[in-house]
């Protein structure tokens, strides 16, 4: 089974859920500087996710990707497909201890994690 990345933040689980699937605040902690075009809210929907060169990625130009929205399950569930691979990510939202947990589906994301904490956190 693979590993999850997970996190509990210290706020409502609707101010995660903006956090999750607004393109200006996804920009800011999925991938800080990367960029998000989301039409709209609904599975089917093609998403187009620019990667932008990092430190971490070792990229030399741009990347856009177009990412196909599975799941809009309010306040629980944001996922969606990346084409290329068929590889679903999904964002898991439970309320928990007067905050909320957040989890991705897979591991590698603490850092992106621990910037959705910061972002809504206000730190």
């Amino acid at each position: 089974m693979k590993e999850n990345s997970s996190i509990w933040i210290d706020a409502g689980i609707d101010k995660i859920w903006q956090a999750i699937t607004d393109e200006q605040q996804l920009s800011q902690w999925y991938a800080p500087g990367s960029t998000w075009k989301i039409p709209s809210l609904v599975a089917g929907e093609k998403i187009i996710f620019t990667l932008m060169p990092n430190a971490h990625n070792g990229l030399t130009e741009k990347l856009p990707m177009i990412l196909t929205i599975k799941n809009v399950i309010q306040n629980q569930e944001f996922s969606f497909f990346l084409d290329v691979e068929e590889t679903l990510i999904a964002i898991l939202l439970e309320e928990a201890q007067k905050g909320t947990t957040v989890a991705i589906n897979m591991s590698g994301y603490e850092a992106s994690l621990a910037n959705l904490k910061a972002l809504v956190e206000g730190n």
